[in-house]
């Protein structure tokens, strides 16, 4: 089947009722396979709630129909045509918080991995997410996934570099940090109640030596085992991080 290269298709409920939720895309069709039985007439039920409410169409469509315009087996029946991602301005992600976590995701190479950061991100409360013009947002439908669908509900915003990003933070108050197991100090020494921007680095890239220089704070994850010299990849460190920042603040 020949498709448009600029449709973007979401798959699974979960994803799209946080499209309809989030107003971070336009939600052009939502489309439910047709069923039966009490757990089918729920999802049916929310849906069209939400979509009423959206204004968006919803259609009942055939096996076949969905079957076209998915790429896993997990979307229980239910896809969304959808727009393109809509982001916001650096400065926006602070304006009304109190103490501003903010995370700068950068060189990510698994769409996977990028959404399961995010899942981390937004369930230990950061208040943004900045991403470089190249990001997995083309591969909207494995981030939703991935992320439980906060792809659709974080705030997210674009930064060229991130010594752009970084620089754009100092301005307004934030501490520029970043992870390293070099002249670094223990997470779990730090101070992370202030205002915060991190940088955290993809599988490959990692973090360059020009910007570890100019941080503020630079952050190791200590480990129990003394041998262990690799890195934790991107999902676990950022998991770790954002919830030790959530356990300082929340010990106010």
């Amino acid at each position: 089947m020949h498709m448009d290269e600029e449709t973007i298709w979401l798959e699974g409920s979960i994803s799209v009722e946080a499209a309809l939720r989030g107003g971070c895309r336009a939600v052009l069709a939502v489309y439910v396979q047709e069923g039966n039985g009490r757990r089918w007439e729920r999802r049916l039920g929310k849906l069209q709630q939400l979509t009423r409410q959206a204004q968006v169409p919803l259609e009942l469509v055939n096996e076949q129909f969905i079957a076209e315009r998915v790429t896993g087996q997990s979307h229980g029946g239910v896809v969304a045509k959808v727009g393109p991602r809509q982001f916001v301005s650096l400065e926006s992600l602070v304006v009304g918080v109190e103490r501003p976590f903010i995370v700068m995701l950068d060189g990510i190479e698994d769409p996977f991995n990028f959404g399961q950061a995010l899942r981390s991100l937004y369930a230990a409360g950061a208040a943004g997410v900045v991403v470089r013009p190249r990001n997995w947002f083309s591969a909207a439908g494995i981030v939703a996934r991935a992320s439980a669908g906060v792809s659709e509900q974080m705030p997210i915003a674009i930064a060229e570099t991130a010594e752009y990003a970084a620089d754009t933070y100092r301005q307004l108050g934030l501490r520029i940090a970043a992870t390293s197991n070099q002249n670094a100090v223990s997470l779990y020494e730090a101070d992370l109640i202030e205002p915060l921007f991190l940088l955290l680095g993809g599988e490959k890239r990692g973090i360059t030596r020009s910007f570890l220089a100019q941080a503020d704070l630079v952050l190791q994850i200590p480990y129990q085992q003394p041998n262990f010299q690799q890195s934790l990849g991107v999902v676990a460190s950022a998991a770790i991080v954002a919830f030790e920042v959530m356990r300082q603040r929340n010990n106010l």
